[in-house]
């Protein structure tokens, strides 16, 4: 028996399915416009918060960007001067502290532009050349040996040795005042004159500080070997080189046979030399005598100052110390983005007239100006941490957008 199909069956079908489709594209159209509506309400409240935008959040991932290093070099003494042409010492540095050290300044200790620019010091391993009121042990020259000594050295090491392996007991010391420096010494770019002293015609323990004079009738020029080598030796006092005679333009005299002098240790500002060498060289006739007030310091001291002050009246610019220092600015870079639609109004007072606050220049209805003349760096707790200046206004509207780079040094 055969199966009769409907014709209204197959006519009702397409029908259900067009107004499905229908009703389908109506809500989809209504979904469209009410999205369009609520995309367009978030942007005009966008745009009214960023007119009235008091503080705009750093995106630390784009506007930020941290430890940028650069390497700053400049003259070592006072005002940033890159040389020093006289020495004095100071009445105002204490007796006691004279047994151990001497202060030297840029200037007349008279003139409020004198500073102290490095103490001069001398060492000796066992204690010689100093008073100790019959206890070596206690000796001034003892204790700055052991200072430099357990400050510089590799643990274990008792003894200071010099190019060409010499050893010695007796220590001659430069250190720099640590805000001359900063972070440290600019090795190759320092050069120290010596003048000889009349040693050579007094008995050891007779050639005292007091006894000291200068001849003048010959300097050596010191500086490091940083340039002539590679490799950096690394002590407990960070890198260190040889200090040797020659200078910063010529480099070091006699390269393939140097004559050492001492030891420069830039990363903690000080040098040393050997005595045995500024005996054997410019006459200092060291006083070694156990128990006796040598005033050895005074040497180093009279040796500088004397080719400091020989150089200037004979206008030799050549013996002026010369020295730089050299400092590791980190810093972090802030870019501002003041986008058009952003600051374009001001809180000042004057910005506004009438109890209502209109505008007080009628061409800023409708194209309002501002200009940015500082950026407040907050933090999270809206207290203000620094405020970067700019160099001129920069003005402001719903024309144009600024880009600035605010760069904070460490």
């Amino acid at each position: 028996m055969g199966v009769i199909q409907s014709p209204i069956g197959r006519v009702a079908a397409p029908m259900l399915q067009n107004v499905a489709l229908s009703n389908t594209n109506d809500i989809e159209t209504r979904a469209r416009a009410l999205a369009n509506e609520m995309i367009a309400q978030m942007a005009k409240q966008a745009q009214t918060a960023a007119n009235g935008r008091v503080f705009t959040r750093f995106d630390v991932a784009s506007d930020i960007i941290e430890n940028q290093k650069t390497f700053v070099t400049t003259g070592l003494f006072t005002g940033n001067a890159a040389t020093m042409s006289l020495a004095y010492s100071s009445s105002a540095q204490s007796t006691p502290s004279k047994l151990y050290y001497y202060d030297m300044l840029n200037a007349d200790p008279a003139l409020t532009t004198s500073e102290v620019q490095f103490a001069v010091a001398h060492g000796h391993r066992k204690g010689s050349g100093s008073s100790a009121a019959g206890t070596l042990n206690d000796s001034p020259s003892r204790a700055v040996y052991s200072q430099y000594r357990l400050l510089l050295l590799n643990p274990g090491d008792t003894t200071f040795t010099f190019g060409g392996s010499q050893s010695s007991d007796s220590i001659y010391v430069m250190n720099f005042n640590r805000a001359r420096i900063k972070d440290k010494l600019d090795p190759g770019n320092w050069q120290l004159t010596l003048t000889n002293l009349s040693g050579s015609g007094f008995t050891n323990n007779t050639h005292t500080g007091s006894n000291v004079r200068t001849l003048n009738t010959n300097f050596i020029s010191l500086i490091d070997d940083s340039g002539q080598t590679q490799e950096t030796n690394l002590s407990t006092g960070g890198r260190v080189f040889n200090v040797v005679s020659g200078s910063v333009t010529g480099g070091v005299f006699n390269s393939s046979a140097p004559k050492y002098y001492g030891l420069a240790y830039p990363d903690m500002g000080i040098l040393i030399l050997n005595g045995l060498a500024l005996d054997a060289s410019m006459s200092f006739n060291t006083v070694t005598g156990s128990n006796v007030a040598g005033d050895n310091a005074w040497k180093l001291f009279t040796s500088i100052s004397g080719a400091l002050a020989y150089g200037t009246q004979f206008s030799l610019p050549d013996l002026a110390f010369a020295a730089r220092n050299e400092e590791t600015v980190t810093s972090t870079h802030f870019f501002v983005r003041v986008k058009n639609g952003e600051y374009n109004f001001s809180n000042n007072p004057t910005f506004t007239t009438g109890s209502v606050g209109e505008l007080l220049q009628p061409t800023f209805i409708g194209d309002p100006k501002t200009y940015i003349t500082s950026i407040g760096m907050y933090n999270d707790r809206q207290e203000l941490l620094a405020v970067a200046k700019l160099s001129k206004p920069v003005q402001k509207s719903f024309s144009n957008e600024a880009l600035i780079k605010v760069k904070l040094d460490f």
